[in-house]
């Protein structure tokens, strides 16, 4: 295993320090984290299966993984999602950090992930002892062959940061590419259900398309694994509540090496994710609230000279002030408003920044009135 790159937003601290000075205190947009309660269904859910005295299944019930397949259906265009190719997990981030290692990859393997990523892609590689490559062509692997070629390949659409929403044509592309040379897809998709988006090209679901989708997949699943996180959609970051989904033999592979060490979703949250997949309406609302806050936050940072750029989907705005993005950091904190430098997602996003929508109202308002005192 090799080290272990510093824990980024550790160097973000001087600059919230600026930003909690200011008259009125700090609009802290810099992390992903919901603010909103959590919907009621969900909680009763929870409560209802309070009184659980013994081990929850590692595998998941056989109603979550049945919710799970109806969700892809009914949300996402995927009619025919294998409830056997289900395996919940504690939260999406931990399958993202551990999944490397939970197909066996390790020393002279090589991990694939976007060029601008989220960071834990990385790490994943570097828990495994394998080799991370960041690239957004696939072509950048050169004329790999079944023996050169990665072991894993994430795509992460929605985008983290970027917001960049990948459609089907270009993934039904990296998926025959995939399977020509013998390598798993996993598509990290948990802000689908928040895509911005109002042309679709005449597909008629809400969300992004899916590796799973069948218009991808050619029918089969093989080789594929779609990765998805109830944190942002249903407010649960702190449930920690998600899934994988795809092939049955590698989540059988996957939930194996699991079983024996013991990463099991607690069977309250289990209850609660069935009701959370179940109920389309609070998702509706919330992604209204975030269409809101969107519309009163883009506008006033474009004014103050950070130009947006892709954002189709997510719970952020990516834009760049056409300077390094730590410069811009520290004038938005010195007005009041922290925002995440976009280094911290690769060298690519160096000139930068990544401003989450995830703040009340209230603060939303308030750092649209602090960046329109920067408008020049």
């Amino acid at each position: 295993m090799g080290c272990l790159p510093d824990f980024p937003w550790d160097s973000l601290a001087p600059y919230a320090e600026r930003a909690s000075a200011v008259s009125g205190g700090i609009v802290d947009l810099s992390v992903g984290t919901p603010v909103d309660p959590t919907p009621d269904v969900v909680r009763s859910a929870l409560a209802a299966a309070a009184d659980a005295p013994g081990y929850p299944q590692t595998y998941g019930t056989p109603e979550l993984r049945e919710a799970v397949a109806a969700w892809f259906a009914a949300r996402r265009g995927v009619p025919d999602v294998d409830p056997a190719g289900v395996l919940p997990t504690i939260g999406s981030k931990e399958l993202v950090a551990w999944l490397p290692s939970l197909l066996g990859l390790g020393a002279g393997d090589t991990v694939g992930y976007p060029a601008v990523a989220y960071p834990t892609y990385a790490v994943g590689a570097i828990l495994a002892g394998a080799h991370g490559v960041a690239a957004d062509a696939l072509t950048a692997y050169g004329p790999v062959s079944k023996v050169t070629a990665p072991k894993l390949l994430w795509l992460n659409s929605p985008g983290n940061p970027t917001g960049k929403v990948l459609g089907v044509e270009h993934l039904a592309k990296v998926v025959a590419w995939a399977r020509e040379r013998g390598v798993v897809v996993a598509s990290d998709e948990c802000y689908a259900e928040l895509d911005w988006r109002t042309d679709r090209g005449g597909d008629r679901f809400p969300t992004t398309p899916s590796i799973l989708d069948p218009r991808v997949t050619g029918g089969s699943s093989e080789g594929l694994l779609a990765v998805y996180s109830l944190s942002k959609q249903s407010n649960l970051a702190g449930y920690r509540a998600a899934f994988v989904a795809g092939d049955p033999a590698l989540v059988r592979r996957i939930l194996e090496v699991r079983k024996h060490a013991g990463m099991m979703m607690p069977g309250p949250v289990q209850r609660a994710l069935v009701a959370a997949l179940g109920d389309a309406g609070h998702v509706e609302r919330q992604k209204a609230t975030y269409a809101a806050r969107r519309a009163r936050l883009r506008p006033a940072l474009e004014r103050a000279g950070v130009r947006i750029e892709g954002s189709e989907a997510g719970l952020y705005l990516w834009g760049s002030a056409g300077e390094d993005c730590w410069v811009t950091v520290g004038r938005l904190a010195d007005a009041g408003v922290l925002v995440a430098p976009g280094a911290f997602y690769g060298a690519a996003g160096r000139r930068h920044v990544r401003v989450a929508l995830t703040a009340t109202d209230e603060r939303i308002a308030t750092a649209a009135a602090r960046l329109d005192h920067l408008a020049p």
